[in-house]
Order: C-alpha cells, then structure tokens, then sequence
C-alpha cells in the first residue's frame, strides 16, 4: 500500500491509498473554496450521562445532488470535485461538514472506488483488503491525537439508513469520549471477568459455535452469527477467532480472509429479500477498543496502567452488520418502546434471520 497526503483547496486533509507503490499523486485542488467554519460543539447529559454532539452547520451539507454532481467522483475536466485526481483507489478526507471538531474530535469520509454505481458488496478482494488497510492506518494515526479516546469505522448504506450521497463510501469518527455504547459492554465485560474469571467475548463466541443455530458463516480466522439477543431484523456480528482490541492488532492471516468472508456477508446481505427487491439498506460498524488515555495520560511510557491495558485487551474487535428493513417494502421504525426506553422489538427470530443468511449463500 502507497500513501500520499496532500490538502484540498480549504485546508483539510486528504490522503489517497495505492494498491501500487509507483502511483503519483500531484493533482491539485483547483476549487475556489473558502475556510470551513464548524459550529460542532459536545454537550453532555447529566441525567443519561452521554454525549450529544451539537453541530448546525450540517444543516447546509450537500443532499442528493444530481447526476453528474457527486463530490465523491475523481474529478474530470470541466466538473472539479472533492477528490482531485481524475483516479483513485481509496480515498479519505476530512468531512466538509463534521459532527466533530477540532477538540470535539474528527470526522473523516472514506471512498471505497471511484466507481460511482458500486457498493462495497462488489469491490475485488484486492480493493477491499485495501480498504482494510485505510481503516487500520486511520485508526493508528487518530489514536495518536492527544484528545481522541475511540475510532469508529462505519458505513451507512441506502437511501433508508439517511444517506444523503449515492457513491460508495463510509465514514470514521475519532471521538474525544467513549460512547455509551462501548461503556455498556466494558461494564458487562467487566463484571463478567469479576463474577467468572472468563472474557465476556470469548464466551459469546464460543457459546455459538457450541451452538451453531446462529452461526452464519465460518472461516479459519473469522466468525459470523446472528447475535442471541438481536436487536435488529437481519443482524450479523463478525469477529476474529483471535481476540484482538482494534484493528491495528490483527494479524496477517486474518488480514488476508477478511475480505473473503466480509464480501460474502455482503453479498447475501442482497440476497435476503429476493432478486427482484432494491439493495438492502445496510449500518456496517467496527466496534474497537477505547484508548483509556492509556496512549496520552499518565502511564503513557508503558501504554497505561495495568488496569486499562487490562481493560483494553478484554475488548474484542468486532464488526456488526445489520438492516433496518424487516420484509420486502417494509421497515424497522424505532417507535415508541426503541426510542423512548430503548427496548428493542424484533420482528425477526434470530434464529429464522440465521438460517435465511445460510440459504442464501453464495454458490
């Protein structure tokens, strides 16, 4: 993999990734663009305890623009856009319009290919390892950033989800916080290594391979399976056989199935409702350990005190896959009990969404 950092016209950073090593990078941003001005600001809730990020100035960001018009596009002659080559592999760039901010953190869009009219589902191999290797450089670089505590790596796909531009891309968000939903199974996870002794992870897992009602796919470094208890109508949750925090601690041989397995998941994802339905609206989230300030805080000459090394290599890397549509025509709507308890409903038996995701298997 080649890198190459170069700027946009406003200032952000842009950073294409190479499959090839004698690729040259020299296109310049020609765009007549005016500094960004953020308005993103993090309060948080002293009832709940989380965090909401405040930022209106997305209010303005591009919505569906029209054909021709993408700004994820390698730019051509005569239509410049946020990608100033006219070619690339993968791309990442600061979003023009992030939820976080400066102190408040940062917001990156990653494009998988140039190719407007594809998805993640059909890139090669070969792209999508190289996707791979943009998270993991991601997430290596934010966590170097004195104010940032977790890199969440993720992809909305579909009109349904909120996308607001068709061309195939994901998102990375460097928080300065841990989201509640990391704190909530660091707790689990903790009070399960109290009360046994064991890796709440490596029970889960291993408890469904035992099981195997639930298992979806199995390669010799990765497992997928529907979650027990989940949440959502067609929901899968990916793990390497290999406890590992983050990304950045995977090993080659998982590295090299990755996208072997996780275009499969993909593929079938499309497959659910049937080859007449439109593509399946997807959320595709890394789940990684936090730093704990163990890389910036006291303790930072030995990577932490021994609890949050302790409490960073229980926490296992794992990604979750899952759709809102429940049927063909029909949607999960996060109604009153969702929204207003956050008790979920699910139409589907995890186990009945299991066996779909077998049958629909690639031949």
């Amino acid at each position: 993999m080649k890198k190459t950092v170069t700027r946009l016209a406003d200032g952000r950073e842009l950073l294409y990734y190479d499959s090839r090593d004698d690729v040259v990078r020299d296109a310049v941003d020609r765009r007549p663009l005016e500094a960004i001005a953020t308005t993103s600001e993090v309060r948080h809730d002293p009832l709940l305890g989380d965090a909401v990020a405040v930022a209106s100035h997305r209010q303005g960001r591009t919505y569906h623009p029209p054909v021709g018009e993408c700004p994820l596009c390698p730019s051509r002659e005569g239509r410049l856009s946020e990608i100033p080559d006219s070619d690339y592999d993968v791309v990442v760039f600061e979003n023009r319009f992030p939820s976080l901010t400066g102190e408040d953190g940062r917001c990156e869009v990653v494009c998988f290919t140039p190719d407007h009219d594809a998805c993640f589902a059909a890139l090669t191999e070969e792209q999508a390892a190289l996707v791979l290797d943009a998270w993991t450089d991601r997430t290596a670089e934010l966590a170097e950033r004195p104010q940032v505590r977790q890199v969440f790596c993720f992809e909305n796909r579909g009109t349904e989800i909120g996308v607001t531009l068709g061309h195939p891309h994901g998102q990375i968000y460097a928080y300065p916080f841990v989201t509640p939903r990391t704190a909530l199974m660091q707790r689990s996870v903790a009070a399960h290594r109290a009360a046994t002794g064991r890796n709440l992870f490596d029970d889960i897992v291993a408890s469904e391979l035992e099981s195997a009602a639930r298992v979806v796919l199995e390669g010799e470094h990765w497992v997928a399976f529907v979650p027990y208890a989940a949440h959502w109508p067609y929901e899968v949750h990916l793990y390497p056989r290999r406890r590992v925090p983050d990304l950045r601690a995977l090993d080659g041989a998982a590295r090299t199935e990755f996208p072997q397995v996780y275009l499969e998941l993909l593929r079938r994802f499309d497959r659910i409702f049937g080859a007449d339905q439109p593509p399946t609206p997807y959320i595709a989230a890394w789940h990684q350990a936090p730093f704990n300030g163990g890389a910036h805080d006291v303790g930072a000459h030995d990577g932490g005190t021994r609890d949050e090394r302790g409490e960073r290599e229980d926490f296992a890397l794992h990604l979750e896959l899952f759709t809102i549509r429940r049927t063909p025509g029909k949607l999960k709507f996060l109604a009153g009990s969702e929204s207003g308890m956050s008790v979920f409903i699910n139409d589907v038996p995890p186990e009945a969404a299991a066996r779909r995701l077998r049958e629909v298997a690639s031949e």
